[in-house]
């Protein structure tokens, strides 16, 4: 085909590692939620806290009424002491009564007796001592310390309320909100789609850097790290759960909150990035692009460009290396028509048709 050149501007066609982008519904989880509850069983006499406060791990919640274990600590003290006493004077005769059975003064059934009452009254000082030690350890429980630091949620119980070593509901609950998790649920299709693209070398490993969008739009500013990814799948909805950690610092994040989680999961190596301009379309959906030949002559090539980054179209077929892809002057351009290549320069605005009667 013959005719007068066409000036086009060209990008040469380079391959790149392109990193392969995921969007993940995604919820917040506290770092670490922990009930607080009785050990004892008792009345409230005092509460410690504010609702809503920040408390630090070993902070004392609640008092429970301590008289009971107090006496308890008082009444093991004084069987310690019996049993003291009692192994003193065991042992102080069977002392006495050793060199009379040497001299058969004595029966020696007798000492064997006394030593034996001796080893007895040893073994009461160790059961005494074991029940002080449990005494003590209940009459500490009736103080309820926090197990672990942070936010404390509204109180449960109230002053002259009866807790109890064995209740089912929590007195508070607890949460630490910074760091905070985000659990991701992402298609087990996709997942085991994904790693067999790495293990065939068609994908490489992404990042494990998580950018956070907020329910209501807004970008979280602060990025977090992939922290491990589940290896069973939800039976109900066909899912894996990855879960990232990010640093709240201001609070921002609340624990059950929806976002969506965007990360690199994977990098697609030796693909093109084409301007989206430059990628067009036939009627049935096909991509292509217009080249400038080595012939100087516009030839099409048809390519695989099935998602974007950025302001780009992906191709991962189609193109090589070297490749002159026309991305200004496509305007009525066909495949044959000679060309004049020249490097593209900044994209030019488009030109709007002049209303009628106006000159140039």
């Amino acid at each position: 085909m013959g005719g007068r050149e066409v000036e086009v501007g060209i990008i040469e066609a380079k391959p790149s590692t392109v990193p392969m982008p995921v969007s993940l519904n995604a919820r917040t989880v506290a770092y670490e939620t922990s009930e607080v509850r009785p050990q004892v069983t008792g009345v409230i006499k005092k509460i410690y806290f504010t609702q809503g406060s920040t408390v630090r791990a070993g902070q004392p919640l609640y008092q429970i009424d301590p008289s009971l274990y107090r006496a308890a600590v008082h009444e093991a003290e004084a069987n310690l002491a019996s049993a003291k006493a009692t192994a003193e004077s065991a042992k102080a005769r069977a002392a006495r009564l050793k060199p009379l059975a040497e001299m058969e003064a004595v029966a020696r059934q007798d000492y064997t007796d006394a030593k034996a009452d001796a080893g007895v009254a040893q073994a009461a000082i160790a059961q005494a001592s074991a029940a002080l030690e449990t005494a003590r350890v209940n009459l500490r429980f009736s103080t309820v310390p926090a197990p672990i630091s942070g936010t404390i949620g509204r109180n449960l119980v109230t002053v002259g309320a009866l807790v109890s070593d064995n209740q089912t509901e929590p007195m508070a609950v607890i949460q630490r909100t910074d760091p905070m998790y985000v659990d991701m649920q992402q298609s087990a299709s996709e997942l085991v789609a994904l790693r067999r693209q790495l293990s065939q070398g068609g994908a490489q490993p992404g990042s494990t850097e998580v950018r956070l969008q907020l329910d209501d739009g807004t970008d979280y500013g602060l990025p977090g790290q992939v922290q491990f990814s589940e290896v069973t799948v939800n039976q109900d909805t066909g899912t894996v759960t990855l879960r990232a950690q990010f640093p709240n610092p201001e609070g921002l994040l609340l624990p059950g909150m929806f976002a969506t989680a965007i990360f690199d999961q994977a990098r697609n190596p030796g693909a093109f990035l084409v301007p989206q301009g430059a990628v067009q379309r036939d009627f049935d959906g096909t991509g292509y692009v217009m080249l400038a030949g080595p012939d100087g002559k516009a030839v099409r090539r048809n390519l695989d460009a099935g998602r974007t980054y950025k302001e780009f179209f992906v191709v991962t077929k189609g193109l090589k290396k070297g490749d002159r892809i026309i991305v200004q002057g496509l305007n009525g351009l066909r495949q044959g028509m000679p060309v004049k290549a020249v490097a593209a320069s900044e994209p030019q605005p488009v030109e709007r048709p002049k209303p009628a009667g106006q000159g140039r």
